[in-house]
């Protein structure tokens, strides 16, 4: 699922009100008298964040109860609001869906404002043509990469003039004058979302399917003809024979250069040239930029991973081969090369084509 972009300083973290009673003070109160009290307190009094703490997801319901209608999924670390309190249940607002959850599955007040400063991924834009990433906070330090327009990168530092940024050649900084900053978070999904979310991922799939299908025997004729340490690469335990095609196409040009910008699997590629380059030979059309990248196909789990699946990362993308092992251009310096294991460095999604 793909996190709904807010602005940090777009979500209130503080409280409207404090839950207060005199009950403590009461004698012969009841446990009824004190469940009543709070519900009141935090349906009156409450309005805050509210972070999901789950395994996967829990359900949201249209009332404040297992046998309602569920209306959405929250996501572990999902960020939403809390409306109110019923009977162990609270009422939240996230993302387009308003409903209960049970209170348990839930963080809200002082657990829930620490939680926000680990479940946000703060996010760079790239807004020049080509952004110099360099060694240290200054404009005049050494070029560690290059990243095109628009591409996305996440921040590990910030200052006041600049931010620390991943890319594939390590950890450097740029200047905040060429980037515009935002912290995503996840939020829940609708069923409606969910449905016309798995829509297009059944169509796109389909598609690619059938590009596929039209030029699988070529590709199975250039991977007869993969180097030597390919074979010894590429998994062959499973994955489909289209997502196996892809990978034994893509390791035959491992050894050739990196060119920034590049889209030439011979002369010299990119990283997410290399990738459009290599499903372009299967009749499948990818954008040319590695944030873009991580919205193609569906996704699935880094566990899950097939041969054919692309791995994204900040500023980088793949294409897994099996086992653990990814074929990617990497960096000038080192070219198109194989490189386990796959989470080397954050692996920001998995995306499926075939």
């Amino acid at each position: 699922m793909n996190p709904a972009n807010v602005h940090a300083e777009g979500i209130s973290l503080a409280l409207s009100g404090g839950i207060s009673s005199s009950l403590g003070e009461a004698q012969n109160t009841t446990e009824n008298d004190i469940s009543e009290a709070l519900d009141q307190a935090v349906k009156n009094n409450y309005t805050g964040l509210c972070i999901a703490q789950v395994t996967d997801y829990v359900n949201v319901r249209t009332e404040a109860n297992e046998e309602s209608e569920v209306v959405g999924k929250l996501f572990n670390n999902s960020v939403g609001t809390v409306d109110g309190y019923d009977n162990g249940w609270y009422q939240i607002t996230s993302g387009n869906v308003t409903g209960y959850v049970k209170a348990e599955y839930v963080a809200i007040g002082t657990d829930a404002e620490t939680l926000a400063e680990e479940v946000g991924t703060r996010v760079a834009t790239v807004t020049t043509e080509t952004l110099r990433v360099r060694e240290d906070a200054t404009t005049d330090s050494s070029i560690l990469g290059l990243v095109p327009m628009s591409e996305e990168l996440t921040v590990t530092d910030e200052t006041d003039g600049f931010v620390k940024v991943s890319i594939e050649e390590g950890d450097g900084w740029v200047s905040k004058d060429y980037v515009d900053l935002r912290t995503d978070y996840v939020y829940a999904e609708s069923k409606a979302e969910e449905e016309a979310r798995l829509a297009k991922e059944e169509a796109e799939r389909e598609a690619a399917q059938k590009a596929a299908s039209a030029a699988i025997k070529k590709s199975q004729k250039s991977e007869s003809k993969s180097k030597s340490d390919a074979s010894v690469q590429i998994g062959n335990g499973g994955g489909s024979s289209s997502g196996n095609a892809v990978a034994g196409f893509a390791s035959q040009f491992v050894g050739n250069p990196y060119v920034y910008g590049g889209t030439s699997l011979t002369n010299g590629a990119d990283c997410s040239g290399f990738v459009m380059s290599v499903y372009a030979n299967f009749g499948v059309g990818l954008p040319h930029s590695s944030s873009a990248l991580r919205s193609v196909g569906y996704g699935v789990s880094l566990a899950d991973a097939q041969p054919g699946d692309i791995i994204c990362y900040s500023g980088h993308v793949a294409i897994y081969v099996g086992n653990n092992t990814i074929v990617h251009a990497s960096t000038a310096s080192t070219g198109i090369k194989f490189t386990s294991p796959v989470n080397y460095k954050n692996v920001l999604a998995v995306r499926r084509i075939f």
